[in-house]
């Protein structure tokens, strides 16, 4: 039976579930206020960024994430190892993974940074997140076999560790109540090969994890989602796991991920896209049953552009049936005029809408 919600020490977080990256500890051109009456129920902060900017110490000193960024919900915390990777994928120069971990540095930086697994842990432990990501060794899906492999021998290795740290540190704080500490959740790599994933999932429910993470980048070379591995995967992992899809926040994709049994999910995708003018539709009433949303239907969902010509005197709203504070109050004459002014205005109301109309999906695919 599939998980309905997490509880967690700063509340529950209904399941599913999509959390908007608050990479520096802020969802751009909104606030906390705002975020919570848009419905959302969670962010995603990330290691990589804030060990950096503002800093680890600085974090503490501001009594952590939630404190720091006056959001009272629970906060996932990601390890960072997709950043890291990427950055020394682009070049070599800037850092190295090794077994012990990941040596960086990062453009501008006057020093190198090093992630262990250890630190890893540690440092989202002091951050006071509610989900914990262990450090894994993320591949493109290019990459060959040979290098997949050691992916996953690395992935479980580090996975192993960061549980052994997370233990010490819960043990440490006296966190015997389950709501009383973070989760742990391991990532299962191996690429676009179903025997590595297989041995890397297998590994980790082996080690014993509050919920997986799908790891890797879920799209293929023509940004099609990688719908047999994400469900072979899936297929890897009991129901009574939560299953977070890393990276995925296309409403469609989501939508797909539900009906496979994903229940969490994170990406800057509905946040970027409101920025640009690409804003979320769909001639659904989200409060009513969406049983064809999961079903596939292609008819669902839409895109509109708030730059298109045929908006610059329409009096209506962005959708008819949404309750965000935009839809409510503006029409999309006015948010053209906003957007073609560059105001700062717009992408606060563009990125309500987009983030109310991913809370409400993730209520309707919930109830479906």
């Amino acid at each position: 039976m599939s998980l309905s919600s997490l509880h967690l020490p700063h509340g529950v977080l209904p399941l599913p579930t999509f959390l908007p990256d608050a990479t520096l500890g802020a969802v751009r051109a909104v606030d906390s206020h705002d975020l919570a009456q848009c419905g959302i129920q969670g962010l995603v902060m990330n290691t990589f960024h804030l060990m950096q900017h503002p800093g680890s110490s600085t974090v503490q000193a501001l009594g952590g994430l939630h404190q720091m960024s006056g959001w009272p919900r629970p906060i996932v915390t990601d390890s960072g190892g997709f950043q890291a990777y990427s950055l020394i994928r682009q070049n070599a120069k800037n850092g190295a993974l090794t077994k012990d971990g990941i040596l960086f540095r990062p453009e501008g930086a006057a020093r190198k940074f090093k992630l262990t697994p250890e630190k890893c842990v540690q440092l989202q432990m002091s951050y006071g997140s509610d989900v914990i990501m262990c450090l894994d060794d993320c591949t493109h899906v290019d990459d060959s076999l040979v290098e997949q492999e050691l992916s996953v021998q690395r992935t479980i290795a580090w996975a192993r560790r960061c549980k052994a740290e997370f233990e010490r540190l819960v043990e440490g704080k006296s966190l015997t109540k389950s709501n009383e500490r973070p989760l742990l959740f391991g990532v299962i790599q191996g690429g676009g090969s179903r025997a590595l994933r297989q041995e890397c999932a297998e590994a980790l429910l082996a080690l014993g994890f509050d919920g997986y993470g799908y790891g890797g980048w879920p799209l293929d070379g023509d940004n099609n989602l990688v719908v047999d591995m994400l469900a072979y995967v899936r297929s890897l992992v009991p129901d009574g796991y939560a299953l977070h899809a890393l990276g995925i926040g296309h409403p469609a994709h989501v939508a797909t991920c539900t009906a496979l049994g994903f229940t969490m999910f994170d990406s800057a995708l509905p946040t970027r896209d409101a920025r640009r003018g690409r804003l979320y539709s769909t001639p659904l009433d989200l409060s009513l049953s969406t049983r064809n949303i999961l079903a596939g239907s292609a008819s669902w969902f839409s895109f509109l552009y708030i730059d298109d010509k045929k908006y610059i005197k329409s009096n209506e709203p962005l959708m008819e049936s949404c309750d965000c504070l935009t839809c409510r109050t503006y029409s999309r004459g006015y948010l053209r005029h906003l957007f073609k002014s560059s105001d700062a205005v717009f992408m606060r109301l563009a990125t309500i809408h987009n983030l109310r109309f991913m809370a409400r999906l993730m209520e309707a695919l919930g109830r479906a």
